[in-house]
């Protein structure tokens, strides 16, 4: 799943799109600057699910969660 953005968290402080390499993270004016706007998820689908945004955000306003997909099956070492 990409990236959510609590609006009742965010700020707008702009880290996330700063932090951001695939640019998942918009934006709007005003925004990382007067801390007045909120981040918005504009490109979900170029998330590499890094969880950078998630540790960085000074208010836990976004949220991360993996798909069943990409998780790697445990398996026990055998013995």
């Amino acid at each position: 799943m990409p990236p959510r953005v609590d609006p009742g968290l965010c700020n707008g402080c702009g880290i996330c799109v700063e932090l951001c390499s695939e640019d998942v993270f918009f934006g709007t004016p005003g925004f990382g600057k007067i801390h007045t706007e909120k981040a918005v998820v504009s490109h979900p689908e170029v998330c590499w699910h890094c969880n950078w945004c998630v540790e960085k955000c000074p208010t836990a306003a976004i949220r991360l969660v993996i798909p069943l997909s990409m998780h790697i099956p445990y398996k026990d070492a055998p013995g």
